[in-house]
C-alpha cells in the first residue's frame, strides 16, 4: 500500500516518495527538519494511512540502545528470591521487552517510531545498528533468539542536535522536510481550520512569514506555533483591522507569546521597533 497522505496530514510529494520509498527498501526513514514541521507526527499518519500498528519509542538523553531490546531486573529476582517467591526460579519473568521486541514480534506489520535520535547518546546510533540491520537479537538470559518475522516500517526523527554516525546513515532512507512554502502551508491550515476567514489568514500569514524572516532570531516560529496562534486569534475574535493596522514601530505581532519562544527574541523585536521609532522622528 502506497502512502499518499492523510486527510489530517499533508504530505509533499518528495515526502510521499520518501515514505514509499523507504517502505519499498524496508530501511529505516530518517526524517529531519526544524522543529515543528511534523516530523513526530508523520508516523502516526504512516500508520494511520496503512492500517498498521504504530509502535512510539521515545528517545531521552539518559535513554540507552539495550533498552530497545530488552532489561533484566536482576535486583527484582535477587529480592523475591529472598523472600521465596516461586516466580523466581522463571527468569523470563524479569526480562522487560523493549520497543524493539515489540516490533519484531508483533502479529501485524507494525510502524515503528524512534523519536528524537538526536537526543540521545553519540554511541546510542551505532549501539543499534547491528540490531536494525539484521532485524534480530539474543537474549543470553533465556538463551533464546529473537527475529522479525518481516521488517517492521521504522521511521527515526531528528532535530538535528547531534550529527548522525555514516554507518548509521548508510543504513538509513534520509529525507528533509523542508519548511512549508506558502501555498502548502494554506493547505495545512485550510485541514486545521475549514472555512476560515481567507483575509485573515493571508494577514496572519504575511506577519507569520516576516516574523520568520527577522535576522538574528534564535527560534523561527514553526508550522504548529502558527496554527497555535491562529487558534488564539480566532478565540479572541482578533478583528482584521488590528492585523492590517499594526503599527511597523511596535513590531511585535498581537498575542506573539505563541510565536516567540524565549526572552532574546523578543527583546529582538522591541529593539528593533525602538531603532524604528528613532529613525521615524
Amino acid at each position: 500500500m502506497r502512502f499518499e497522505g492523510t486527510k489530517d496530514y499533508i504530505a509533499t510529494e518528495d515526502l510521499r516518495v520518501a515514505v514509499n520509498a523507504a517502505a519499498t527498501l524496508r530501511r529505516p526513514l530518517l526524517v529531519k527538519g526544524e522543529p515543528g514541521t511534523g516530523k513526530t507526527v508523520l508516523a502516526h499518519e504512516v500508520a494511520k494511512a496503512m492500517g498498521a500498528p504504530l509502535i512510539e519509542w521515545n528517545i531521552k538523553s539518559t535513554t540507552k540502545a539495550q533498552q530497545g531490546l530488552y532489561e533484566y531486573d536482576a535486583v527484582a529476582r535477587l529480592r523475591d528470591g529472598q523472600l521465596g517467591d516461586e516466580r523466581v526460579h522463571d527468569i523470563s519473568n524479569y526480562i522487560k521487552r523493549g520497543k524493539l521486541w515489540e516490533a519484531f514480534t508483533s502479529p501485524e506489520l507494525p510502524v515503528l517510531l524512534i523519536d528524537e535520535i538526536d537526543k540521545a547518546d553519540i554511541e546510542f546510533p551505532n549501539d543499534l545498528l547491528q540490531e536494525l540491520d539484521r532485524m534480530r537479537f539474543y537474549v543470553y538470559e533465556t538463551k533464546e533468539e529473537i527475529e522479525a518475522k518481516e521488517r517492521p516500517i521504522v521511521v527515526i526523527t531528528s532535530n538535528n542536535e547531534k550529527e548522525l554516525p555514516d554507518a548509521f546513515l548508510r543504513r538509513c532512507f534520509f529525507h528533509y522536510i523542508k519548511f512549508p512554502d506558502r501555498e502548502t502551508m494554506q493547505e495545512i491550515i485550510d485541514v486545521h481550520f475549514p472555512g476560515i476567514q481567507k483575509m485573515l489568514v493571508n494577514k496572519a500569514m504575511d506577519i507569520f512569514y516576516e516574523v520568520r524572516d527577522v535576522p538574528g532570531l534564535k527560534k523561527k516560529p514553526s508550522t504548529s506555533e502558527l496554527l497555535d496562534w491562529l487558534k488564539l486569534l480566532l478565540h479572541e475574535d482578533m478583528p482584521l483591522e488590528t492585523l492590517n493596522e499594526r503599527d511597523p514601530k511596535k513590531l511585535i505581532p498581537p498575542l506573539h507569546g505563541a510565536l516567540l519562544k524565549n526572552e532574546q527574541d523578543v527583546m529582538l523585536f522591541e529593539r528593533l521597533a525602538f531603532m524604528s521609532r528613532r529613525q521615524g522622528q
